[in-house]
């Protein structure tokens, strides 16, 4: 039972602290839409979205208004398009499947329809090589569908021919929407360890050991964790350590209400609730700020990486503390290009790509929404991938890499990708190759420790 008081609170940290329920996505398994036709498969996967999400927004609208409490996206996540369209025989593209997504998306008028996903940690199916080789055309023709690859987990090791690859389709991505800000990477994910669950754009994806469908929310309080550190400025670390707790359990309590709510309107199963702060473009909205409310000058500045962890860690352990079902990508994630503290740090040289690489030892996901300077090779994006997915594998943890070489750009401009998007100064990228590691191909076996039967 929520309390008068939590109301009030509520209320409170909605108008003053920027508190939201980021997301309520519905993920939809599209496994009974298997047909030989592609042409058939099509048509079934728009009438399976469109009937089940028909009242996705609506309901998400009523919500935030009986609540008083902003939700701020509607999406849908499917079933990795690579796994629900392998049955398709004869087609040698999946570009008519993510406009089909991209239609059924605007039909029922969320922002993004997540799942043009392939897992291929261990290796390639005939289907994950289409679905690959169609990202950049399919995210060049659409506007809505969002892309990602999981290449590696701690239990099979990484994919370096799949790695290798991702680079090159990165850059061709960037260079097929050159026209609009290279927007294509934007909705691009590569994955270590990706999550089943995940209700976060642009790398979420409907798990084939999900429900037939399911709700799951995701919650964002940057803001709100900032304004409860004000209240304790100078005191020690365990007193910090428990307000960023208490914090994250009441912003986690706020998403389990809607979550519960939402379900039961549409007669669908609560799935999870993923607490991560997200920041935005906001000033007040960003965890930067949260860096330097606790003692930093800048992201970047020495101690980032401590305070980024507990951070982390006090988010993770406040949340299921309030709900038993806590889980996507929950603590905090530190996107570049959608935090105007992270922005800053960069433009004065504070927060570089190999501080923001040691930070994703600790954080949520990874390298997230980096701009890089367009002349960035193939093989340079690869290695970044496998360093980032290196640090996943190792620490038994998901990380992730959301690259944009911004063609026509170098370091020291920015790119305006616009929304909750953000804008991004170019960093500079280490100019000594790896094009001869990138190159051996093959697997990097799983570390010692995967052996845990």
């Amino acid at each position: 039972m929520i309390t008068r008081n939590e109301i009030l609170e509520t209320n409170s940290m909605i108008s003053e602290m920027n508190l939201d329920v980021r997301t309520i996505t519905m993920g939809i398994s599209l496994l009974d839409c298997a047909d030989a036709d592609i042409e058939k498969f099509n048509e079934k996967i728009y009438k399976k979205i469109t009937t089940y999400a028909k009242d996705l927004v609506k309901v998400g609208d009523e919500l935030a208004k009986e609540y008083g409490i902003p939700v701020v996206n509607k999406r849908i996540s499917v079933t990795p398009i690579a796994i629900a369209a392998a049955g398709c025989k004869n087609a040698d593209s999946y570009v008519s499947v993510a406009q089909t997504l991209d239609r059924a998306a605007r039909e029922v008028g969320v922002n993004f329809i997540g799942g043009f996903s392939a897992l291929v940690q261990k290796g390639y199916t005939e289907s994950d090589k289409i679905l690959i080789d169609s990202i950049p055309e399919a995210l060049a023709v659409t506007e809505r569908v969002c892309s990602s690859v999981n290449i590696g987990t701690s239990r099979n090791g990484l994919n370096m021919d799949a790695v290798k690859k991702m680079g090159e389709i990165i850059v061709e991505t960037a260079e097929r929407t050159k026209d609009n800000e290279c927007i294509g990477c934007a909705k691009l994910v590569v994955f270590c360890n990706a999550v089943e669950d995940n209700p976060f754009m642009a790398g979420a994806f409907h798990g084939v050991g999900e429900a037939d469908c399911c709700i799951n929310v995701g919650v964002s309080g940057p803001g709100v964790v900032k304004k409860a550190l004000e209240e304790v400025r100078g005191a020690d670390f365990e007193t910090l350590c428990e307000t960023v707790k208490r914090t994250a359990f009441k912003i986690t309590r706020v998403g389990q209400l809607i979550a519960r709510e939402a379900s039961k309107r549409l007669n669908v199963p609560f799935g999870i609730i993923d607490l991560s702060l997200a920041p935005t473009p906001a000033v007040g909205d960003s965890i930067a700020e949260i860096f330097q409310e606790m003692g930093l000058e800048e992201a970047g500045a020495p101690g980032t990486t401590a305070a980024l962890a507990l951070l982390n860690d006090n988010v993770k352990k406040g949340g299921v503390m309030a709900s038993s079902y806590v889980g996507g990508l929950s603590g905090a994630f530190i996107p570049v290009s959608e935090d105007h503290g992270m922005i800053d740090a960069c433009e004065k040289g504070a927060l570089t790509l190999e501080k923001l690489e040691a930070m994703t030892c600790v954080c949520s996901v990874g390298l997230d929404m980096i701009a890089l300077p367009g002349d960035t090779s193939a093989a340079t994006l690869s290695g970044i991938i496998a360093d980032e997915a290196a640090i996943g594998m190792v620490n038994n943890k998901t990380t992730a890499v959301r690259l944009i070489p911004v063609i026509g750009r170098k370091e020291g401009e920015s790119v305006e990708f616009g929304g909750l998007l953000g804008y991004a100064p170019i960093i500079p990228v280490n100019r000594f190759s790896c094009e001869k590691f990138v190159a051996r191909g093959g697997r990097i076996p799983a570390p010692i420790h995967s052996f845990k039967n």
